[in-house]
C-alpha cells in the first residue's frame, strides 16, 4: 500500500509502475489545481492510471491528519516536492515515521534533498547536464542534442525512486524499521552512465560527441535516410553481425578496412549512405527481416503499435481508447493486469479510493465534515 502526494512528472511515473505490478495506490491530490505540468483530458494523462485519487486542502489540519491515518496503513510514500515543503505541510518524514515507524518515505526531486542546488528549481535537462550525460548526446561538430524527459525525470528518477521504495519495504520487513529514500535525479542519470564512466578512465572514450562507437561515431552504429527519407537503425558492433550487414547491403568489407578502425570510418559511412538511399525504409527493413545485421526500421509513435513483434508481445495496448504502453516487466506466474484508465475525482471514486484504507462510517464522517468533496 502506498500513498502518493500528487505532483507531476517522476513521482506519479514511479507511482504508475508500482500500481501497474499491483500495489495499492492512493493519490492524494488537491481540491484546487496545481495549474502544474502540461494540461490535457484526464484519459490521456496516462500515468495517472491504475489507481484513484482524493481532493483535499492540505492547508486543513483535518486533512492533514486524515493523510496521516493513511500513512499508519501504508508500506511506502511518495512526494515529490521542493525539500522542505512537506515538513512544513506538517507531514515530513519525521512525523510520518512516528505514525509508522515501518514506512518508507521516498522522496523525488532533481538535485537532491542535499547540497548546494538543492533549494533551486530545475527540470530534466538541467540535472543530466551537470553529470556528463547531456555533453555525450549529439553529433560531432554540432552543440548537445535536446533529448526527451526519459532519461532524467523517469529512467533517472522515476525508476530509482520504485527500486528504493522496495528495497526499502524488504529492507523494513526485516527490521521493522522505515527509512527516507532521497531519490534525485542527477544521482540517478550520473548511475545509469556508470559503464561510460569507467571507459573514460579508461581512455577508451573520447569526451567529443560522434567520436565514440555508441554516440553516431562509428558508422556501423548509426541512423540512416532511405529513398523515401525515412530511416533504419543500424547497430552490429560484433563481426559476425557486422558481416551479416555488408553481406545484405552487397558492399564489400575490404572496400571499407576494419570496421573498429577509426581510420575506416568516414569511408565506411559514405557507402552506407549511399546504399540505404537506394531502397525504401520498407524495403530494407524486409531484406533484412529475420537476420542478424542489426537493423531495424526507425518507427514513429503512431506506426510502432503495428510492428509485429510489439504486436505478438503486446508491447502496445489499447485502455479506453488510447494506445499506450502495457505494464513492464513481465512475470512467469503472476499475470499483471490490464490497467485501468485515469479515474476522475468525484464522490464514488473517493469513497472507493478511501474503502481500501478506512470503514464506511469514517468515509461518511470525512464528508461530512469537509475534509473530501
Amino acid at each position: 500500500k502506498v500513498v502518493e502526494l500528487a505532483g507531476i512528472g517522476p513521482g506519479p511515473m514511479c507511482a504508475m509502475l508500482l500500481a501497474d505490478l499491483g500495489a495499492t495506490i492512493i493519490r492524494v491530490d488537491r481540491k484546487v489545481p496545481s495549474g502544474l505540468g502540461y494540461k490535457r483530458p484526464l484519459k490521456y494523462d496516462l500515468t495517472l492510471r491504475n489507481r484513484k485519487s482524493i481532493a483535499v486542502d492540505l492547508k486543513d489540519p483535518k486533512a492533514v491528519s486524515l493523510v496521516l491515518r493513511l500513512v499508519g496503513k501504508a508500506d511506502a510514500l511518495i512526494e515529490g516536492f521542493r525539500p522542505g515543503v512537506t515538513e512544513r505541510l506538517g507531514l515530513g518524514p519525521e512525523v510520518c515515521l512516528k505514525h509508522n515507524p515501518r514506512l518508507v518515505y521516498g522522496r523525488i526531486t532533481g538535485w537532491g534533498q542535499t547540497g548546494p542546488l538543492a533549494m533551486t528549481a530545475g527540470h530534466d535537462l538541467n540535472y543530466i547536464a551537470i553529470t556528463g550525460v547531456l555533453n555525450a548526446l549529439g553529433r560531432n561538430g554540432q552543440p548537445p542534442t535536446v533529448p526527451l524527459n526519459i532519461i532524467g525525470d523517469f529512467a533517472g528518477g522515476s525508476l530509482y525512486l520504485a527500486l528504493g521504495i522496495l528495497a526499502g519495504i524488504l529492507e523494513a520487513r526485516a527490521s521493522g524499521q522505515g527509512q527516507v529514500v532521497d531519490a534525485a535525479i542527477v544521482d540517478g542519470a550520473a548511475s545509469l552512465a556508470t559503464t561510460l564512466f569507467g571507459m573514460r578512465a579508461a581512455g577508451m572514450l573520447s569526451t567529443e560527441r560522434g567520436d565514440n562507437v555508441l554516440d553516431s561515431g562509428a558508422f556501423f552504429y548509426d541512423v540512416y535516410e532511405c529513398a523515401d527519407g525515412r530511416h533504419v537503425s543500424v547497430g552490429p558492433i560484433e563481426d559476425k553481425f557486422y558481416a551479416e550487414l555488408l553481406t545484405r547491403l552487397e558492399i564489400d568489407a575490404a572496400a571499407i578496412g576494419n570496421h573498429m578502425d577509426r581510420a575506416n570510418w568516414q569511408v565506411g559511412r559514405e557507402a552506407l549512405t549511399r546504399t540505404f538511399k537506394t531502397r525504401t525504409r520498407d524495403q530494407w527493413c524486409k531484406l533484412f527481416d529475420g537476420s542478424d545485421a542489426c537493423v531495424a526500421p526507425v518507427l514513429t509513435w503512431d506506426e510502432a503499435p503495428d510492428h509485429p513483434h510489439l504486436k505478438e508481445r503486446g508491447t502496445l495496448m489499447q485502455i479506453d481508447g488510447v494506445v499506450q504502453p502495457a505494464p513492464a516487466p513481465r512475470f512467469s506466474r503472476t499475470r499483471t493486469a490490464v490497467p485501468q484508465p485515469p479515474a476522475p475525482i468525484n464522490s464514488e471514486n473517493t469513497d472507493m479510493a478511501l474503502a481500501e484504507w478506512l470503514g464506511t462510517e469514517d468515509i461518511k464522517a470525512l464528508r461530512n465534515q469537509g475534509t473530501i468533496g
